[in-house]
Parts: C-alpha cells; structure tokens; sequence
C-alpha cells in the first residue's frame, strides 16, 4: 500500500513539460532573456574606454570616422597621430583625402558616437560598436524564437552569444565588422520573417482561386513581400560597411528563388521550376537587389556632396572620362566607379605579411586568434602588483562553444539531406554566405575575427542541437512528443556550466584586465594561440 502511494504521488511529468508550464508564466517568459541582456551590456559596456589607445585597426578607423564626421569624407593625417589623438589632439587631420578601402557607413557610426561624448573619449569611440553588439544578441533572440518557438532555446542562445569572446572583443573595439554582422543578422531576420508571411499569402490566394490556371495569374502573391524589400535594405545597409555583405545578400537571393519554387512544388503548381526562375526569380531580384544598390549608394553621400573625397574628380581630368555609349554619365557616378576598382584591386591583391593572419581553412578550428591589444608590464609599473603582469585583448571564441558549433556543422548537413528541414537549411545558408566565399581568398590577408560575421549562425546551429538534446523542436522522436531524455539534460546542463566557467576564465583577456604573467599564459591552450 505504501508503495502504490509513493508511486502514485511521484511526479512523473516529463521534466520538459513541466518547464514549458513554468515558461507559460509571463515574468519567467521574459525573465530570461531580459538576464541575457543584461549580462550582455554588462560584458561590453563595463569598462569600455579601457585602454586609452587606439587598439589594432581602431588606428584606421577611429581617426577616419572623425576626419569622415568633419569633412564629409576620410582625410589623412600627420605623422605619429595616433599618439596625438589619443592624449586628446583629435583635430589635427589634413583636408588632403585618404584613399579607404572600405564603404563609410561603419565610420558614420562610430563618428556618431565620437559626436556625443567626444573625440577624445575612448568610450565614445566604441560605445556604438558596443551598443549594436548587446542589439545583436536581442536580434538573435528574437530570431530563436521564431525559428525554434523555445523561450528556453531561445535564452541559450542569447546566453551563449552574450559571454562569448569573440562578440564580446568585437564588440569592445571600433572595427567594422561587428556591424556587417548586425545588418546582416536583420537581413536574415527578414528572410525568415517572409518565408511565413509568403506561405501564408500564397496559401489564402490558391483557396481564394477558382482558375486552374493559377501559376498564369501569379500577381498578388508574386509582388506583394514586403519583407524581402527589407531583407535588401539590411544587407545593403551590411555593404555599406563591408563589401563582404554582398555574399548575404547574393546567397539569400539564391534561397529565396529555391524556397519559392519548392513552395509552387508543394502548392501543385504546374511548372513550378520554371515559374519559380522566370516569373517570382526576376521579381525577387527587383525587390531585393535594387534598394540595396540604392542603400549603398546613399551611405556614400557624404563623398559625392563634396569634392574633397579620393578620386572624387578623376573623371574631370583630362582623358579621364568616359566616351563612347556611356559618354553620358555623369562624372561624379564615373570618378566613383573608378574609386570602387581602385578599391576591388586593393581587397583581391593583399597579400602583406601580418602575424595575426589566419587562413580561412582554420578559422572553424580556432588556431590564429587576433591579438588586438597587449601591454606587459614589470612589478610596480603600471599598477602591477606581481613580477611581471599582462594586459590583452584577444579576439578568441570561448573555446568550448566554438568547438562545439564547429562540431555541430556536419551533423546539421546531415539532417537537411535526412529530414530536409528548412529551419537547418536557413541556418546553413548562412554559414555559407559568411564563411564559404573566403574560401576564394585563402591566400590573401584575412583574420580570425572576420568569423563575428557568420557566428550567429553556429549559435543557432548549436542551439538546434541542444533543442534536439531536450527534446524541443526538430525531427527526433522524442523532439516531437517534448519528452526530453535525462541524459540530454544532464549533457546540456554540463555543456552550459563549463561554457560558463571557461568566459569567466576568459574574461580578463578579452577586456584588457591586467592580470600575472603567469595567467596570461595558462590561457594558451594551443601553441598558435601565442
């Protein structure tokens, strides 16, 4: 009798549903991501003026954002100014042009933070950079959600975006990238946010249809996609900062023309393959490409209203313009072509040495981290309280979850050709857009921190598997029921522990905390990494 009661008063509720009931609280749906994000700002904005420096590429940056912000285009400046600008000498740029490689909307916004609080505030060199970094795991978030339907999954992957080293570094220094991330980030936001709104479209209009020649008579599904309008906004606003955005905005454009046709296949469209190519193709293409070409174009204001900016008149010079068939355009648009190539020469021909480069092949295996900052200093100096102490910024990916996404990748291959899942399909593609066109380049000058670009979708990646651990979404049979396994549990929980703990090692060396020498060097767990 005691037995059947204790057996009867056990709970034996699937340890999942009894947290999907608990989630359906408002203040615990919210709670967790509202924590991500404050360990978020928190890992990025404590501190952030620290050091007082221009670290790595901030020297080109920094000081082109300021000259950008005052003249309406990059300028150069004298020599040994970087020390100059840092003790506050911060208007000692020329108004001769500097030939800059990269688009000026990355320079706008760090001027615009530069605006605020100071030309010689280091945390208003960064503060922006800072700001779209915390933004970025908001805009992660809300993308979980609305790919994985978890609160629960959506908190991981905030929370493992959040206290990740490499968003947090390139979210701590005034380089680029992180904002081809973001822009790119929305731009896959709002290719996920079509594909329900187009299904859903198109499913009302077949219903609504009494034509059996409806793939004829295509029109208000075939325009109406709002959010693809916005998909090409963001990723030009993406190429506005770096030329790299154009790989998201090419690769998506390719995504967008599969899902469409598979979409007519599964309507029971006839000519699905050809109406998906020849008749929504050409369409798409017209709402995605045309506004990001303009997008581009207009963060170059600044260049075209002046005529200070670099090649700004070539093609006023003497046997410099066009003839022939394009006689007709104008100069401005001419000289700008011109900066472009010179610009496209630049980017394919670098080749120049650096002791931070790092081959694409290995940028999965985390081999070359970027050293960004360091200062040793000697007992005494400094502040140092030890015999010899380290100060870095180091823009290495917490080690335990890049490895672990970087593992996930091949067995997400294997679902999309196993399951063929569209939610791992999307993810791929983003992998693809940021990673697989370096491929091309791998002997030219590149980084490990170019990896910020495509890293919201190895936490995505990652996060699916997790899901698929606890019994969450996806394809496996117990994914489906919501039962989760005690040993999935147990994994996710050690995973997310000892994540936890190896940021909390990390931490000093990816916001320039001095610390001994000794444990600078306990963090180097591979050779390269010195």
């Amino acid at each position: 009798m005691l037995t059947t009661l204790r057996d009867t008063d056990r709970d034996t509720t699937p340890w999942s549903a009894r947290w999907s009931a608990l989630a359906a609280h408002r203040w615990v749906r919210f709670a967790g991501p509202a924590l991500v994000l404050l360990l978020a700002a928190i890992l990025r904005f404590v501190n952030l003026g620290h050091p007082a420096s221009l670290v790595f590429d901030e020297t080109f940056y920094v000081k082109d954002a300021w000259s950008l912000f005052n003249n309406g285009y990059e300028s150069t400046w004298p020599d040994g100014a970087d020390a100059l600008f840092a003790a506050g000498q911060s208007n000692i740029f020329t108004t001769s042009a500097s030939f800059v490689v990269h688009p000026p909307l990355g320079k706008w916004l760090i001027a615009l933070g530069m605006a605020v609080f100071g030309a010689d505030s280091p945390f208003g060199w960064r503060v922006m950079t800072a700001l779209v970094g915390v933004l970025a795991v908001l805009l992660l978030m809300l993308i979980a959600q609305k790919l994985f339907g978890s609160m629960l999954l959506t908190t991981i992957a905030g929370f493992l975006f959040a206290i990740d080293g490499n968003a947090i570094v390139m979210s701590r220094v005034a380089l680029l990238d992180n904002y081809v991330m973001f822009f790119t980030l929305l731009g896959f936001g709002a290719v996920l946010m079509d594909r329900d709104h187009h299904r859903k479209r198109l499913g009302a209009w077949l219903a609504e249809s009494r034509d059996n020649e409806v793939d004829s008579t295509w029109g208000p599904a075939l325009w109406w996609r709002p959010w693809v309008i916005a998909a090409g906004l963001a990723f030009g606003l993406a190429c506005s900062v770096k030329w790299s955005g154009a790989y998201f905005l090419a690769a998506f454009g390719i995504y967008l023309v599969v899902v469409d046709a598979l979409a007519r296949r599964r309507a029971g469209l006839p000519f699905w393959i050809s109406g998906a190519i020849l008749k929504q193709g050409p369409v798409t293409f017209l709402l995605l490409v045309p506004v990001a070409v303009l997008t581009f174009l207009v963060s170059w204001t600044g260049w075209f209203v002046t005529r200070g900016g670099y090649s700004r008149d070539f093609a006023d010079q003497a046997g410099q313009a066009w003839t022939g068939a394009l006689a007709w355009v104008p100069h401005a648009l001419q000289s700008f072509w011109h900066y472009q190539s010179a610009a496209y020469g630049y980017h394919v021909g670098l080749v120049t040495p650096h002791p931070y480069q790092a081959n694409p092949l290995t940028w999965l295996f985390l081999t070359r981290p970027t050293s960004m900052y360091y200062q040793g200093s000697s007992l005494g100096e400094n502040g140092c309280a030890y015999a010899t102490c380290s100060e870095a910024i180091t823009g290495i990916a917490n080690p335990i979850i890049w490895w672990a996404a970087t593992a996930a990748i091949p067995y997400l291959v294997y679902r999309l050709v196993r399951y063929r899942e569209w939610r791992v399909g999307l993810i791929l593609v983003g992998m693809v857009a940021g990673y697989l066109p370096w491929l091309a380049y791998l002997n030219r000058t590149v980084f490990q921190f170019y990896t910020i670009a495509f890293q919201p979708y190895l936490i995505l990646g990652l996060t699916l598997v997790i899901g698929l651990l606890l019994g969450i979404g996806g394809r496996a049979p117990r994914a489906e029921t919501g039962e989760g396994s005690t040993v999935g549990l147990i994994v996710v929980v050690a995973f997310l522990s000892i994540a936890t703990l190896v940021s909390a090692f990390f931490l000093p060396l990816w916001t320039g905390t001095q610390v001994p020498f000794a444990f600078w060097q306990m963090h180097i767990w591979l050779p390269s990494w010195r």
